[in-house]
């Protein structure tokens, strides 16, 4: 187990404060783009994760305006047009492996979308658990246009279960922008919020997530993943035994007292 709030990463911002981490790309000035090492430094910090004890929740927010305009077209897509495939292959296993980490990090993900959020940046909103965007936010899955496929990362496994396979099939064919409220009437954005209210937006719901039955958050989380794999007679078992885990911990125990009490559980995670 270990502590990631004195964590000092190099390739983007980190803040631990009450239980919640944020992070954010840190070049506004560029739209916030994705580097090779910004790629390996995330997937780390997501994998470390895991093992945090003093974080419950993750922030994935915007700076200066932006969330992340994709990979970076000098530092990244200039070199991969010079790459054998084996250098290729070993890029696109790295990209994914940030979304595996999001995933498997045990901890709920919420991105907090203003402005530019395309390529490997909507990749990262798709990934994360919930999604708060701006009605200026611009979200498109736009690797057709670089010559590319639209299965990146993930995206055609996840983006239909978000939306749907004929809307999704439309956004990684075509690549056009998603607007804010297309996206927010088809189910990717949870909510709409002005610029000037989304952090504050993303923030109270994550304090409102890292007030509540944490370890039991980290179940739902591992359940909606592992159970796009089952059929629904495994599903159902495996809520069973997930469920009857959550009923042997303190904050279940606790809800109970509270609530014969009459008063607000205080959960602590345990």
């Amino acid at each position: 187990m270990t502590e990631l709030a004195g964590l000092k990463p190099q390739h983007f911002l980190w803040e631990v404060k009450d239980r919640i981490a944020t992070v954010r790309l840190n070049r506004p000035d560029r739209k916030n783009p994705l580097t090779f090492d910004s790629y390996a430094e995330l997937r780390d910090t997501f994998r470390a994760l895991v093992y945090a004890t003093d974080v419950d929740v993750v922030v994935f927010a915007s700076n200066g305006g932006n969330f992340c305009s994709g990979g970076d077209v000098h530092d990244i897509i200039g070199p991969l047009v010079g790459m054998d495939m084996k250098g290729l292959l070993a890029f696109t296993r790295m990209t994914g492996d940030l979304v595996k980490a999001m995933i498997g990090c045990g901890k709920p993900i919420i991105a907090a979308v203003d402005g530019i959020c395309v390529g490997a940046g909507a990749i990262i909103a798709m990934a994360s658990d919930l999604r708060l965007a701006t009605p200026e936010a611009k979200c498109a899955f736009l690797f057709t246009r670089v010559g590319l496929a639209g299965c990146d990362m993930g995206a055609c496994a996840m983006l239909p279960r978000i939306i749907g396979q004929g809307r999704a099939a439309e956004l990684l064919y075509t690549g056009r922008v998603m607007a804010a409220d297309e996206g927010a009437a088809w189910g990717f954005w949870n909510a709409l919020h002005p610029a000037d209210r989304l952090e504050a937006e993303a923030m109270k719901l994550a304090e409102r997530l890292a007030a509540g039955p944490t370890f039991a958050h980290g179940i739902t989380k591992t359940q909606l993943n592992q159970e796009w794999n089952m059929g629904l007679e495994q599903a159902i078992e495996a809520e069973a035994q997930a469920q009857a885990i959550c009923m042997q911990t303190q904050d279940f125990a606790r809800a109970y007292h509270a609530f014969v009490a009459k008063e607000k559980p205080v959960f602590q995670g345990d």
